[in-house]
């Protein structure tokens, strides 16, 4: 039993381990901070266009699924 366990926090981390390391690949190698824009409008207009949600959400879900699963899979267990 405390194999299946070890094996199932082994992936977990592993997965973690994944998605917050995407975040660290896409930034730039070299370069400073941008230059202000020329004109008088925000820098990211609307905000819905320039909110970064790609890997957070996506590991969040990925977690969030995991968990729901193993739920049902312990639910229909002790049936």
């Amino acid at each position: 039993m405390r194999t299946k366990q070890f094996i199932y926090l082994a992936v977990l981390v592993a997965g973690l381990v994944i998605f917050m390391d995407s975040g660290i690949l896409a930034q730039p190698a070299t370069g400073g901070p941008p230059d202000p824009p020329s004109t008088g409008a925000p820098p990211c207009w609307p905000p819905s266009t320039c909110v970064p949600i790609d890997g957070g959400i996506a590991g969040l879900i990925a977690i969030g699924l995991a968990l729901v699963g193993r739920h049902f899979y312990k639910s229909r267990k002790t049936i």
